[in-house]
C-alpha cells in the first residue's frame, strides 16, 4: 500500500538523496545536471509556503517510491521571474497577475518507473493543493502529449503556454494551470 505523508523543508532535505534517485529514473537527465539539480531543489525548500508529500511503500518499511512539492511563488524566484514574463509579453499584464499573483508553483511531481500508473502523482498533486490559501496552481511540463501532460488536463489543469524554451533551454514545455481549489 502506498501512504502520502506531508513532510516540512527539514525533512524533504533529510530525503534529498533518495529524491534525487527518484528524480533520475523517472526523468533520466544528464549525469553532469544532478549536482546542480540537488542545489535548486535544497533551495526551494527556503520558499515561502514550501509544502512537500512524499509517497512511501508501506511494504518495503515506508519506502519512498515518489515525491511532489511546491511553494508561493513570488518575485525573486527564478522560475517565477521567467515564466510570469513570458506570460505577460505573449498575453499581457492581466493574465500574468491572474495566473502568477497569487500562485502555488508546483515544481517537481515524480513517481519512480515501478509505481507509476497507479494515481501515485494524482493523489500527491491533490493532497499538495488542499487546503493551499493561493487561487491558482501552476507547472511546467514537456510539451508532448505525455502521461503527466495527461493528468495535469485530467484535474483541470489548462495550457497558458506552449512551445515554451526556459532561457539556456532547448526543450519545448507547456506551462499550465487551473483553479484552487482543484475540483
Amino acid at each position: 500500500m502506498i501512504q502520502l505523508r506531508r513532510v516540512g523543508p527539514d525533512q524533504f532535505k533529510a530525503a534529498l538523496d533518495t529524491v534525487l534517485a527518484i528524480y533520475t529514473v523517472a526523468m533520466r537527465p544528464p549525469s553532469d545536471q544532478l549536482a546542480g539539480r540537488m542545489a535548486i531543489m535544497r533551495n526551494h525548500a527556503t520558499y515561502p509556503h514550501f509544502v512537500c508529500m512524499l509517497a512511501e511503500a508501506s511494504e518495503q518499511e515506508n519506502q519512498i517510491v515518489g515525491f511532489a512539492y511546491g511553494f508561493h511563488g513570488a518575485p525573486g524566484q527564478w522560475w517565477h521571474d521567467v515564466v510570469r514574463g513570458a506570460l505577460q509579453d505573449r498575453a499581457g499584464p492581466r493574465a500574468s497577475e491572474e495566473w502568477f499573483g497569487d500562485a502555488l508553483e508546483i515544481a517537481e511531481i515524480h513517481v519512480h518507473p515501478d509505481h507509476q500508473g497507479k494515481g501515485i502523482g494524482r493523489r500527491m498533486i491533490h493532497a499538495i493543493c488542499e487546503g493551499r490559501p493561493e487561487r491558482v496552481a501552476v507547472l511546467s511540463t514537456h510539451d508532448a502529449p505525455t502521461a503527466a501532460r495527461h493528468l495535469y488536463r485530467d484535474i483541470g489543469f489548462v495550457d497558458l503556454m506552449t512551445e515554451f524554451v526556459f532561457p539556456g533551454g532547448y526543450e519545448n514545455y507547456v506551462i499550465a494551470g487551473t483553479k484552487l481549489p482543484l475540483p
